[in-house]
């Protein structure tokens, strides 16, 4: 078995002894046949985000075909605001290469991630996942390039605060037990993702933590490996679920918004982006520098982020987030090792470095032959606007859509050297620098103005469609703009929104 397999904690590539890219019908049925499966689950993302879940007892070998192949039809009005009940039956398909045993389940389960279909049996143009899919063929296809992304899960966990080992105040940064209090239920969900098929690089806790009216509330973050995007928007809802489940039955309280009091540190989802050849060779560096194709990209990034808002950022809680000082971006720009700027490039492994491994070790210690350049391989650049109320599928869509703009537009490193920053734009001394850079948008209506105007680069190549556009606008649309405004003077207010949007994405 090849190395990227050989631990690898999915029961059933264990089993089949193969990729998940490579599982096939006979690969399902029989693990089932052999590993005594007694029901399988359906999931698949609506338009709040969150997965929903269909059952089936396998009844005989004639049926657990038939679902495999055909699906099953579910209510798309149900599902999606823009679809109406008058033409609303979908068919949800299992895309077998999620396949993985429910580590959940009181039964011996097999569960799927699936794509939705029509009433003519093809992908529903609106459908969130396939909207991805699109995204990244037409990116590809005008590049020759493919798309991959990462993304760092930050959720705040709570729970009634023992008063021992008190952590300090926002100063949670990689804490260790005992002053961090959720480390083994962190690592416990990461075996659990990594069971259901996660690719995972660390967990670790996070920066915010604080206590409020006897509950402590601590900051985790869980990081992953860059894999296709179309892979990493999978695994980024599977993982949220599971983090929820594991929560719930060991009696914590998890959120993944926002924002949770003034003045402490929010959530983010920031979004790493690599870009690789089609054999998945790495093209972020050119002679030790940042490529011309990654600078391109970052360019279409940066001409798009105010509209991107309306796929990262969905409700008002995340533009009490998006101020300055509170390590998230408010302004468009880009630069390297910089968290000051809404997109950074994080220190890279550069072609010439040490051999870090043996000056750590010693010469001897380093005896493996990796058979692969431990440079470029690992370099990414991340973008740092989005948060946990992101719809994960339409927020990677966008960035791909923004990315493939950078090579359709003129002079894209002209366009990247202009929002380029190399100091800390939020020190004094740098005022000036800061007032002519532009700003992100400050609110879900200002977002959804910014989306109204882009709407064509998205619509190009029929990657996002008419409805789904109009329909997140107009849900953006939806919040109360005077009563978002005035919760940024009013703790009581802000407070009150924070709790309706607790739960999101």
């Amino acid at each position: 078995m090849e190395k990227t397999l050989e631990l690898c904690k999915n029961d059933l590539v264990s089993f089949l002894k193969k990729s998940p890219k490579d599982f096939t019908l006979s690969d399902i049925i029989r693990y089932v046949r052999e590993q005594g499966i007694e029901m399988v689950n359906f999931m698949y993302p609506a338009a709040d985000g969150r997965l929903k879940t269909l059952n089936f007892v396998i009844n005989d070998l004639a049926y657990l075909e038939s679902i495999l192949t055909k699906g099953e039809r579910v209510d798309g009005s149900s599902l999606f605001p823009y679809i109406s009940a008058g033409s609303s039956d979908l068919y949800v398909v299992p895309r077998l290469r999620t396949a993985f045993r429910d580590p959940f389940a009181l039964q011996p389960t097999l569960t799927m991630l699936c794509s939705y279909f029509d009433h003519t049996g093809h992908p529903l143009e609106s459908s969130p996942e396939y909207t991805l899919r699109k995204a990244c063929s037409a990116f590809t296809k005008k590049t020759g390039l493919k798309f991959e992304a990462m993304g760092e899960l930050e959720f705040y966990v709570i729970a009634d605060d023992p008063g021992t080992f008190p952590a300090s105040d926002q100063k949670g940064y990689h804490e260790s037990a005992p002053f961090a209090k959720f480390n083994d239920f962190r690592t416990l969900c990461m075996t659990y993702i990594a069971r259901m098929g996660g690719k995972i690089k660390y967990g670790h806790s996070e920066v915010g933590n604080f206590t409020i009216d006897g509950k402590i509330y601590e900051q985790n973050e869980i990081e992953f490996l860059p894999v296709d995007a179309c892979d990493a928007a999978d695994q980024l809802v599977l993982a949220k679920w599971a983090i929820r489940r594991l929560a719930a039955q060991e009696g914590l309280d998890v959120t993944f918004a926002p924002k949770i009091t003034t003045g402490k540190a929010g959530s983010g989802l920031h979004i790493h982006i690599r870009l690789t050849d089609t054999e998945g060779r790495s093209v972020m560096l050119e002679k030790g520098r940042l490529s011309d194709a990654a600078r391109t990209a970052i360019a279409g990034i940066m001409e798009l982020a105010p509209a991107i808002t309306a796929f990262g950022n969905t409700n008002p809680t995340s533009y009490f987030r998006l101020v300055p000082h509170q390590e998230a971006p408010t302004n468009i720009c880009w630069g390297d090792r910089n968290r000051s700027v809404l997109v950074r490039v994080p220190l890279g492994w550069v072609v010439g470095a040490t051999d870090m491994c043996a000056e750590a070790n010693g010469r001897a210690a380093c005896d493996i032959e990796t058979g692969e350049s431990p440079y470029s391989a690992k370099q990414t650049f991340e973008i740092r606007s989005a948060d946990g109320s992101a719809d994960v599928y339409l927020l990677l869509a966008s960035l791909v859509v923004a990315a493939r703009y950078g090579f359709e537009m003129d002079s894209p490193l002209d366009t990247a050297e202009k929002y380029y920053v190399d100091v800390d734009i939020h020190r004094a001394e740098n005022a000036a620098r800061l007032a002519a850079l532009p700003t992100l948008p400050t609110s879900c209506h200002a977002s959804a103005a910014c989306l109204d105007e882009t709407a064509e680069v998205f619509k190009t190549h029929g990657v996002f469609s008419e409805a789904m556009l109009k329909g997140q606008a107009a849900m953006l649309r939806s919040y109360d703009e005077t009563r978002t405004q005035d919760a940024l003077s009013d703790p009581d207010l802000m407070l009150d929104l924070v709790k309706e949007y607790f739960y999101c994405g």
